[in-house]
């Protein structure tokens, strides 16, 4: 009597043996024309270099995700304090006010200059950085009186282009 081992042997030496036999009696032709067409395509393939602004916002968005984390996990945490929370909570509420404002400034700024952009906002600091290669001192201070007006304190703005 057969087994489910020696049957599942069966099946698939069977399948092999097909699959092999199909394949040794396939004419030559067909791989002689996948062989033609491959070699006479020439394929070129542009490698664009990643701009500074991408590699900016992912690395900030990286950086932003794992602090929320760990504020979550603090908040989460039983054995920390009422009060300690709370400030964890404020901070928590800081950094999602702040990426926020940093979207809607990116947004401004697009509008304006349509160009890619990326904004960081640290404390009384911002920074801005422009993916343009056509800098000048003008837009530069267009770029800084649209940032200062996004906030009532007075902000400390810096502007790279690149």
């Amino acid at each position: 009597m057969i087994n489910k081992k020696n049957l599942w042997f069966l099946t698939l030496f069977s399948l092999v043996l097909v699959l092999s036999i199909y394949y040794v009696t396939m004419p030559n032709e067909v791989f002689d024309k996948d062989l033609s067409n491959k070699e006479s395509e020439t394929t070129s393939t542009e490698i664009k270099e990643s701009s500074v602004v991408a590699s900016l916002k992912v690395e900030d968005d990286t950086t932003v995700k794992e602090k929320i984390n760990s504020l979550k996990e603090k908040i989460t945490d039983k054995s920390v304090s009422i009060e300690e929370k709370n400030n964890y909570f404020e901070e928590l509420k800081l950094i999602n006010k702040n990426s926020s404002k940093e979207e809607t400034i990116e947004t401004k700024i697009k509008e304006m200059c349509s160009c890619d952009n990326f904004v960081k906002i640290d404390g009384d600091n911002v920074r801005v950085v422009l993916d343009s290669d056509d800098s000048n001192t003008s837009k530069a201070n267009e770029i800084m009186r649209l940032v200062q007006k996004e906030f009532d304190n007075k902000m400390y703005i810096s502007v790279k282009f690149n």
